[in-house]
């Protein structure tokens, strides 16, 4: 009986020490996002306009928009500490930021802007991206358009979209612009995965993307029937198209008071690409008469002064971009030779950049490829020892190559390369003077992911027989913006070769050439042919360890109390953001 009354007494206390330990996180979290809240709605700064008479250049103006900006980062969203990096970056460089007037005076009074001018917005209407943006516009005393849609105004359960009433509080500090991405976001000629025809969908009845084979947006095509024959004739889809600018303007005018100027397309790369001419015509129509100025394209950063105000280019950097991703990008947009970022100067050291960028960020290597080749990074020491031992987390994404090269020889042109290629593991082994031997190639098990965090990106008009045949296998494979973790273990001991992922051996103790006897190691990143938006990668290297013998060659993987500290600040910001989510 008295073992009883202790045992329930212990389970008492646990139970109270459990719930204590939850109000203590709870507690914890409620006050973080007060503190946030009290910033965002009390510190007010206002933006510092710059000398005008300063400006001489009158070649272009590079535009990024950025889709949406998350606390620490998501499959769409960008984190906030990256686009901080990325700004910090660009005005360091001498980017200074224009405003939608400053892009209007340049096309049509030949005003010049500033050396380097940068035309900045945020897309979606999203209040994390509100909030997380405006204090970096503040440090870096940037202007930015706030893109938002027109239905989502004045729809009180719409929460997560910022409403007239902030928008106005956000124009009177100077820092922000509004624009419009349109009325509303939806689909039309929808077929699935297996050429069943859906029909026309809002984005909000679209919650499931993954069976989604073929679509097209609203405003880009006749609405047609299951034989992708037009179901409404010109009038109706003039009649149809124009409605909805209709809308759009009615409520920007009762919600905010005025239409903003500048409008961006959804989607994008369609409108005078090949679409209906029929639709398109709809379309320009509408536009004339209600914009000043209109980013129809997507895809390129740089607008030259010979460009078309109602024809506009801007770059959406995706989440999943580094830094130098971006830097390689506008590199090649821009033709100007902007220099890459390295990080920790003591690691980065260590390797030589044969070609690409490498970054070396916390406990991260990050190796950017150049626009449609591979990266490669080597490092410099040679390795002696006959027993090399390599481990790392590989987490870039799944579409794209990420490769460890042990024994690598550069004037034999030697190796041994193991690779991770959208979801496939290979090992191969390459002696001086002959082509490369594939010891190993393996499908790893899936890669886990939602279908919300899947971004529609190959809107077009389809013939009755691409949609009749479903989608094709190629097509069901990884989205493009899906990372993907691998833990790497790679063994080399005299002609011995061990690789293991996600501890399990996938090869074991398997004898090499006897020819590969030195070299160093390297690593490799190349984007994937299965990209067809985007031929740069990032492959990325964390907690990374390279040994030989017992001597360590090169470690960026944390130690002791810093990887404790680490592990705890992770699970609080996975708290924090779940929070934020949530509530």
């Amino acid at each position: 009986m008295v073992k009883k009354k202790q045992s329930s007494a212990l389970n008492v206390r646990r139970k109270n020490t459990k719930k204590l330990v939850k109000t203590m996180i709870q507690s914890v979290i409620l006050v973080l996002l007060g503190v946030v809240l009290f910033h965002a709605v009390f510190d007010v700064e206002s933006y510092r306009e710059p000398d005008k008479t300063t400006w001489k250049q009158q070649n272009g103006f590079i535009a990024l928009s950025y889709f949406g900006v998350g606390r620490s980062g998501t499959s769409k969203l960008v984190a906030k500490s990256d686009l901080d990096e990325q700004l910090k970056v660009l005005h360091d460089l001498g980017y200074q930021t224009v405003s939608q007037q400053d892009i209007i005076d340049f096309y049509s009074k030949d005003k010049p802007l500033p050396d380097k001018a940068l035309y900045l917005s945020f897309e979606d209407g999203r209040n994390d991206s509100s909030l997380f943006a405006r204090p970096l516009l503040e440090k870096y005393n940037f202007k930015a358009t706030f893109f938002s849609y027109a239905d989502k105004l004045g729809d009180n359960k719409e929460r997560k979209f910022v409403q007239p009433k902030e928008m106005k509080k956000m124009e009177k500090t100077g820092f922000w612009e509004m624009g419009t991405n349109g009325y509303r976001l939806s689909y039309i000629n929808v077929f699935d995965n297996e050429g069943r025809f859906i029909g026309m969908k809002n984005e909000n009845e679209l919650r499931d993307k993954s069976n989604v084979a073929y679509y097209n947006h609203y405003l880009m095509d006749f609405i047609r029937d299951e034989n992708m024959i037009p179901a409404e004739n010109r009038d109706e889809m003039n009649a149809r198209i124009g409605a909805d600018y209709e809308n759009m303007k009615k409520i920007y005018t009762e919600q905010l008071g005025y239409v903003p100027s500048v409008y961006m397309i959804m989607h994008a790369n369609a409108l005078g690409e090949g679409m209906n001419r029929l639709v398109t015509e709809a379309n320009q129509d509408n536009i004339r008469g209600l914009f000043q100025i209109h980013f129809n394209r997507e895809g390129r950063a740089y607008n030259s002064s010979r460009a078309d105000l109602l024809n506009l280019t801007r770059l959406q950097p995706a989440p999943y971009w580094s830094t130098n991703h971006l830097l390689m990008r506008l590199r090649e947009d821009s033709g100007e030779a902007l220099p890459f970022i390295t990080g920790n100067e003591e690691d980065s050291a260590r390797w030589n950049v044969k070609d690409g960028a490498a970054q070396f960020k916390d406990h991260e290597l990050i190796l950017t490829s150049p626009p449609g080749r591979s990266g490669l990074l080597e490092l410099k020491e040679a390795v002696k020892s006959e027993k090399l031992h390599v481990s790392a987390q590989a987490t870039g994404n799944v579409v794209g190559k990420q490769s460890i090269y042990v024994r690598y020889d550069r004037a034999k042109d030697s190796y041994i390369r193991i690779t991770l290629d959208n979801n496939t593991l290979q090992v191969e082994q390459k002696k001086a003077g002959a082509a490369p031997a594939v010891l190993l190639t393996r499908e790893l098990d899936p890669v886990a992911w939602s279908s919300e965090d899947l971004s529609f990106d190959k809107a077009s008009v389809y013939t009755y027989e691409q949609t009749s045949a479903g989608v094709s296998e190629e097509e069901e494979k990884y989205p493009i913006n899906i990372k993907d973790e691998r833990k790497l273990d790679i063994t080399l001991d005299g002609e011995s070769l061990t690789v293991r992922v996600d501890d399990e051996a996938m090869l074991d103790k398997r004898k090499i050439d006897d020819s590969i006897r030195t070299g160093t190691v390297a690593v490799e990143a190349e984007y994937s042919e299965n990209n067809k938006k985007e031929n740069i990668y990032d492959a990325r290297f964390e907690n990374m360890e390279i040994t030989a013998g017992d001597r360590v060659l090169f470690s960026n993987a944390p130690r002791g109390w810093q990887g404790a500290a680490d592990r705890v600040k992770s699970a609080v910001n996975a708290a924090i953001d779940w929070a934020i989510e949530t509530f």
